[in-house]
């Protein structure tokens, strides 16, 4: 019994090391970076954990870059669960951030709850609308997923360009040198700080003069609205009809075909979600963070890059909504933490950049890993087939004389 509960807990170690792995790698390539742009990778990280986690306020902003990733990602793990690679987050950010401020402008003069609810309703419809399209010419037409939201990518700036410069152009920016943005939304539907009350005696404890955690900083409400959602698309995922079937397709479409699942449906309905969470993203930071859409007239002058980072923290997160709450926070940490690591050591903060993608390497890598770890689990609890007992020969005819 004793060799077995070691085995047990061996065998589990063994199926979580490969992403703790993946990221000691990353980091350990990082450092022959470090070294040869002549710094200290200990003085550097230290810097990037300083910059992230630090203060009150450098944790704040860390998590205000982490809901914008955190959106996208819960959006990436459904789409991923079903077996659809969707790389379309920054133009569905875009797309729900274009309806989000729309609506919030028109119903500038209704009740602020009622501003917020239907704006983040209406970003959401309009991700998951564009979401949906390329799930769509996936599920009917084979056109692969991966190309159709890369070009609704380039499609999606290039509408957010025009209508910033034109039908939603701030009034008061019109015949000037403008920068392209809207108008800046009422403050009722602007969504409220975050802050966490603490206990006298906890803030006493960690040396806080002020109960109130987070006050006086940038964090939003959309950081609860986000973690909510992460743990609702879990229950969706694992513990509803609905997420079996999207599962299934994602898993082998040709059973789940045979099963009677109607995958053109699944499909296009992960694709929807993931879209639709997406779209939250965008209207969220305009609602929680700009106040306004503006955009230098780059695909990243609006998202900075949370459509990509959000698929880097799907994967690091094991393609599980409730696993990209930590991991997003941990890419919220790299992006604060590398502009301290630039003004302390003069490190480009491109370093970053170059530290996600050899974190999806090595990710990705481990997957390899782990499916023939589960492959052989699979092989060994499968008894062998029993070899059928060898047929008696039969009796030979007897030739009449």
């Amino acid at each position: 019994m004793r060799d077995l509960s070691l085995k047990s807990v061996f065998n589990r170690i063994l199926d979580v090391a490969p992403l703790p792995a993946a990221l000691l790698a990353a980091f350990v390539v990082a450092s022959i970076l470090l070294v040869t742009l002549n710094a200290a990778p200990g003085q550097a990280f230290a810097s990037m954990l300083q910059g992230a986690f630090g203060t009150e306020n450098a944790t704040a902003e860390t998590l205000v870059k982490a809901i914008p990733i955190l959106f996208v990602a819960i959006g990436i793990c459904v789409a991923f669960r079903g077996g659809v690679i969707n790389i379309g987050g920054e133009g569905q950010m875009i797309a729900g951030a274009l309806a989000g401020v729309t609506t919030a402008l028109v119903l500038a003069d209704a009740p602020g709850p009622v501003i917020i609810i239907v704006s983040l309703l209406a970003g959401f419809l309009a991700g998951a609308l564009y979401g949906g399209l390329a799930g769509f010419l996936k599920a009917y037409f084979n056109v692969n997923e991966i190309l159709s939201t890369i070009m609704l990518n380039q499609i999606a700036v290039q509408m957010m360009n025009y209508l910033l410069n034109g039908p939603l152009l701030d009034p008061t920016e019109a015949g000037l040198n403008h920068i392209p943005k809207t108008a800046r939304i009422v403050r009722d539907a602007q969504l409220p700080n975050l802050p966490i009350v603490l206990p006298d005696g906890l803030a006493a404890l960690v040396g806080l003069e002020n109960v109130e955690l987070f006050a006086r900083t940038r964090l939003h409400l959309g950081l609860l609205i986000a973690v909510i959602l992460a743990f609702v698309m879990y229950v969706l995922l694992w513990r509803t009809t609905i997420g079996y079937r999207i599962r299934a397709v994602g898993q082998n479409e040709r059973a789940s075909r045979y099963a009677g699942i109607n995958v053109r449906r699944q499909t296009v309905l992960a694709m929807l979600l993931a879209g639709g969470m997406a779209g939250l993203a965008g209207v969220v930071q305009v609602l929680g963070l700009q106040y306004r859409l503006q955009t230098d007239g780059s695909p990243t002058g609006f998202t900075a890059n949370a459509g990509f980072n959000g698929i880097v923290a799907a994967l690091f997160g094991g393609l599980n909504p409730l696993g990209a709450i930590p991991a997003s926070v941990f890419f919220g940490g790299l992006l604060v933490g590398a502009q301290k690591m630039q003004r302390d050591l003069a490190v480009p903060a491109a370093l970053i950049t170059a530290i996600n993608g050899l974190i999806v390497v090595f990710v990705v890598s481990s997957q390899y890993f782990m499916r023939r770890r589960a492959r052989r689990r699979v092989m060994a609890s499968t008894p062998p087939a029993e070899t059928p007992p060898a047929a008696a020969p039969a009796p030979a005819l007897e030739q009449k004389i």
